[in-house]
């Protein structure tokens, strides 16, 4: 496990915890004791999307989008019952579990610690969540669980795909029901300038790199490259948000723990439902790991994304939305173990 380990994730994506955990400090310190930095930059928005961490995330998504291999998608009828099943969880079951958990401890469980407004900006940033399902750290989630990577590529393709139409009208009816009103036009061009773009940026150099260098150079030679760009640019994000939030945290650092709680028992909760449905419908598991790992996983740079040009980098729904990063990797490390160690459940 620990060979899979070094191999299939890299160093600054395993301690990924610890990295987001140090960029809450040093932005935090920042929005303290350099307060000119973050009103600096807060000077640069267009439609209330900050230009400075629209570039960022611009630099963590497109990698993630060159790996997409659309072409693989020709072949989805071959074995199609794990994708139904991805497909079913991730926007039949998913986010409307996240939206009832979130509500159960925010307005119920922990009502006598966080105030009514702070609890509907915290459910709607584990919504917004909740409706991002993983499009990139599965596919070292299927690595380390030795699933099929075909397979996988096509889930992540199809899930790019229904991301484009499902998305803005799921997070819009659990936000309308939680009592939050959204602008539809900013939810839009959310999703256009952090799916669309970015999605056919990797896809037209993916194909031009291949069809000018081949697919062994394009693999080996030219992702590599972009390794350590995903997660840099993750964290520059972090310290510019947490650099807003410092203020949000400083007075409520308990609520750090209290969001993380519902986030993790949701990925939880969502993984096994996928899993054990897939050792009822007999999958094999290099089919039901992936299955249940992007499930559980989110698209949380997306889902960032959409909480900051919605509601502004310093609300606490960005705050939510972060801590669905904080929490991503410990917890996912803990279902590839819980996955490599269950493979007996699934046929040969």
């Amino acid at each position: 496990m620990a060979r899979e380990k070094t191999t299939g994730i890299s160093f600054f994506e395993h301690y990924l915890t610890i990295w987001v955990a140090l960029c809450m400090v040093v932005g935090i310190l920042i929005g303290r004791f350099l307060p000119g930095i973050p009103r600096f930059l807060g000077r640069f928005e267009y439609a209330n999307v900050s230009i400075p961490i629209a570039v960022l995330i611009w630099l963590m998504i497109y990698p993630m989008m060159l790996k997409v291999d659309f072409q693989s998608i020709k072949n989805v009828g071959k074995n199609p019952k794990g994708l139904y099943l991805t497909w079913i969880v991730n926007w039949l079951i998913k986010p409307f579990t996240m939206f009832g958990i979130a509500y159960l401890f925010f307005h119920v469980i922990f009502s006598a610690l966080i105030p009514e407004d702070l609890a509907r900006d915290y459910l709607a940033g584990a919504v917004i969540l909740g409706a991002a399902p993983c499009t990139a750290m599965v596919f070292v989630w299927s690595h380390l669980t030795k699933g099929n990577p075909a397979y996988t590529v096509v889930q992540v393709a199809t899930n790019n795909l229904i991301i484009l139409i499902a998305f803005t009208p799921i997070v819009a009816l659990l936000l309308g029901i939680g009592g939050i009103s959204i602008p539809w036009a900013t939810l839009l061009l959310s999703v256009v300038l952090f799916v669309v773009i970015p999605l056919t940026a990797g896809v037209y150099t993916r194909r031009t790199v291949i069809r000018n260098k081949g697919i062994d150079y394009f693999q080996h030679a030219f992702l590599p490259k972009f390794n350590n760009i995903t997660v840099g640019g993750l964290l520059l994000t972090l310290v510019i948000i947490f650099s807003f939030q410092g203020q949000v945290i400083l007075e409520n650092p308990l609520h750090i723990l209290l969001i993380a709680i519902p986030l993790s028992i949701q990925t939880f909760f969502i993984f096994f439902i996928a899993y054990l449905a897939a050792r009822a419908l007999k999958l094999r598991h290099d089919v039901a790991a992936p299955a249940g790992m992007i499930g559980a996983s989110n698209f949380f740079e997306l889902a960032v994304a959409v909480a900051i040009a919605l509601f502004g980098t310093q609300s606490p729904v960005a705050l939510a939305t972060i801590v669905g990063v904080l929490v991503e990797v410990p917890v996912m490390l803990t279902l590839v173990k819980i996955a490599n160690r269950t493979k007996g459940w699934f046929p040969a």
